[in-house]
């Protein structure tokens, strides 16, 4: 393999293992100023566009033992869209974009060693953010806890009530 290629299969390499998404777009037909629109919009959900040939992609998965990734089979112009964050912002993006744009679609991704397809791409989208991921998740976890605060008062609360009635009573007949 000659040395510039050497050179751009590992820079490829290291995008694949150092970002925590990669979304690969079929982008064919796309304006360049759409590209740079695209650019812009991925650069705020912290992500990056690539355009590679498909075979030093497959190349860099074979080079760096990414398995998952050496069944991934790109045709036609590939962009990678590789980012560091939270992966449901970049995808959305992506799906917004691609509404505008029918040129721009989804033909994979890759996140957390799994090998993904351009529905589950899709489906990313649809998630909420990872702060509002988060909260619900605090929400679950919080739960048991106040619910048994609240029984444990609402006990507390009856016995006071009769202990009240009972003074009551006491206070009517003196």
């Amino acid at each position: 393999m000659r040395n510039e290629k050497l050179h751009l299969v590992n820079y490829i390499g290291g995008l694949l293992k150092d970002s925590d998404y990669v979304y690969f777009v079929s982008y064919t037909g796309l304006k360049v100023q759409d590209l740079s629109d695209l650019r812009a919009k991925l650069e705020k959900a912290q992500a990056e566009v690539h355009v590679l040939k498909n075979t030093l992609i497959l190349k860099a998965a074979e080079t760096f033992e990414m398995d998952s990734l050496k069944s991934l089979e790109l045709t036609g112009g590939t962009a990678l869209v590789a980012g560091k964050g939270d992966p449901a912002q970049a995808a959305k993006a992506l799906l917004d974009f691609g509404k505008a744009h029918q040129e721009l679609a989804a033909k994979g991704g890759y996140f957390e060693g799994t090998l993904l397809s351009a529905a589950e791409v899709s489906a990313m989208a649809e998630l909420p953010s990872r702060e509002t991921l988060y909260a619900m998740l605090l929400g679950v976890l919080q739960g048991p806890s106040r619910n048994l605060v609240s029984l444990l008062n609402n006990k507390a609360a009856s016995i006071l009530n009769v202990l009240n009635a009972y003074k009551d009573k006491l206070e009517k007949s003196s």
